[in-house]
């Protein structure tokens, strides 16, 4: 689903924030990419979304090339790519329902189709009675789930999230991981970014691990400890 075929990103001013990446994540399958701050997390997650373009070297979605896709094919592959960031990024002057619906308006889906959507992506990251209030009103973890909500609205085939318990205390931590699991198991590819090594050491997923851009280590669920 997921394939990067020495994969380089170099910013202006010489920063090479990832170098000669080669792995590849299978179709439905969840892993971990990890490392230090500044290892190339965000990068890579960044690079999947076309928010950046890579300085050399391939990557393909669902055998798709992205370099083959230009400003204009953007707005299609996103259709398929739900991303969740660490701040949540919600529009904090509309509701909940409106925030989740977002991506349907964007994609052009029929009103009734659209409530019927959001209802279930509510359901399953259970706010299904927070549909009316403004985001300001929820929790810091309930506001995650909202952004997990509109994330999966879109029925992504591949699921992307940026440190996405980063602002919530453990317990929370593990509930939202436990979601991101459960799209798993009804075949979402998920790949998340996170430095929380005691979290990804307790779901035990695969884990790609970062060093300056540079991939270090790949270790499988069976081997995580």
């Amino acid at each position: 689903m997921i394939r990067f075929d020495q994969v380089s990103k170099r910013y202006e001013g010489g920063h090479e924030a990832l170098s000669q990446l080669t792995f590849e994540v299978a179709k439905g399958e969840m892993a971990f990419v990890t490392g230090h701050s500044g290892a190339g997390k965000s990068t890579l997650l960044k690079l999947l979304a076309l928010i950046e373009r890579p300085s050399h070297g391939h990557i393909s979605l669902d055998g798709q090339s992205l370099a083959k896709i230009g400003q204009s094919g953007i707005p299609k592959l996103r259709r398929n790519l739900g991303m969740v960031f660490q701040d949540h990024r919600l529009l904090m002057d509309r509701t909940v329902f409106a925030n989740v619906e977002l991506p349907l308006v964007i994609g052009g889906i029929a009103p009734l189709e659209r409530g019927r959507r959001v209802r279930a992506a509510l359901e399953k990251v259970g706010l299904l009675d927070y549909e009316r209030q403004l985001p300001a009103s929820l929790s810091t973890g309930e506001q995650q789930r909202v952004g997990i909500a509109r994330a999966i609205v879109v029925k992504p085939t591949v699921l992307i999230a940026d440190e996405p318990t980063g602002n919530l205390d453990p317990q929370l931590a593990v509930e939202i991981m436990g979601l991101f699991a459960e799209f798993q198991q009804i075949g979402t590819t998920v790949l998340i970014a996170s430095h929380d090594l005691p979290l990804i050491k307790r779901i035990k997923k695969r884990v790609i691990v970062l060093d300056h851009g540079r991939l270090v280590a790949d270790v499988s669920a069976e081997e995580v400890l």
